[in-house]
């Protein structure tokens, strides 16, 4: 009894550790969807595309800094996997016709959201890469759900003295 037990344990703990390894950017193209979910779990969300084509989104914030759009066709194949926290995706971004909902189902949830004292409405927060250095886009959503302002900052760990 005891050694099913052990073996049982360890098969769990590999389980826990080959799970650990799924990633979105370790699928291929031509994926079946099933087999995505089944290795990467429930997305963040799932959008229609045009031709019968989904697009699901997987997000590690708010403590990492990766969204990954996997797009199917409409078979349920994988055509294409995109890493989208860029500067450049969040520099496409169009002031004054963005809505809430454009951002939440391009970037995800953000990692934080807080408000201003000069800004009536939430400002979202994505932590992201830009080349080798940890960056903050700071997204200002009025009451009415319009993106007015896109800030970036240098994200900086803390205990960080490297400004001072």
């Amino acid at each position: 009894m005891r050694r099913r037990r052990g073996i049982g344990a360890s098969a769990l703990v590999l389980a826990v550790l080959l799970s650990a390894c799924a990633s979105p950017d370790r699928e291929k193209p031509g994926a079946r969807r099933a087999d995505v979910l089944a290795r990467l779990g429930a997305p963040h969300s799932a959008t229609a595309l045009e031709g019968h084509r989904e697009r699901l989104l997987y997000s590690t914030q708010p403590a990492g800094r990766r969204v990954f759009h996997l797009d199917f066709d409409a078979t349920g194949r994988l055509e294409r996997v995109e890493q989208v926290l860029s500067f450049d995706r969040f520099s496409g971004i169009a002031l004054n016709q963005w809505t809430r909902a454009d951002v939440e189902r391009t970037f995800g949830p953000p990692a934080l959201v807080e408000r201003v004292a000069r800004f009536d409405g939430d400002v979202w927060t994505y932590r992201f890469m830009d080349g080798y250095e940890p960056r903050m886009a700071h997204i200002h959503i009025d009451r009415a759900g319009t993106v007015r302002q896109l800030a970036f900052t240098d994200d900086q760990p803390p205990g960080d003295d490297r400004d001072h």
